[in-house]
């Protein structure tokens, strides 16, 4: 007997996101460097979550309800950048409109943050 919950030992029963359990191959344990934006990304969830902005489940939310296709398209602090911004809006933090001018503000500076690119218009 285990206690797995039901829906992980039925593949019929499992979503796209529920992986516990599932092969994925090797994990790569080496050290790499990160790009400053995926440095940022990490500050700013450390900074948000500690402030009570919201909180590790509105971030699997937001994870989840993105679709397969988005999360496979997207790399990993993509991803958690989307869902940050997500739950900032839904907090009240800024709105959409306000992101939208300081991303145009960015952009007319033309500074680069590394691989992510600010043109995807999926943020």
């Amino acid at each position: 007997m285990t206690d797995a919950p039901e829906s992980s030992l039925d593949p019929a029963l499992r979503q796209w996101h529920d992986m516990g359990g599932l092969p994925a191959g090797p994990v790569d344990p080496a050290e790499h460097d990160y790009a400053l934006w995926e440095k940022r990304v990490d500050a700013l969830m450390v900074l948000t979550t500690g402030k009570g902005l919201f909180t590790v489940d509105g971030l699997r939310r937001v994870l989840e309800d993105m679709g397969e296709e988005s999360f496979a398209a997207m790399t990993y602090y993509e991803r958690w950048i989307h869902a940050v911004n997500r739950n900032l809006i839904e907090a009240g933090a800024y709105t959409t409109e306000e992101l939208a001018r300081k991303l145009a503000e960015v952009r007319a500076r033309g500074e680069d943050y590394g691989a992510c690119s600010l043109d995807r218009g999926d943020g």
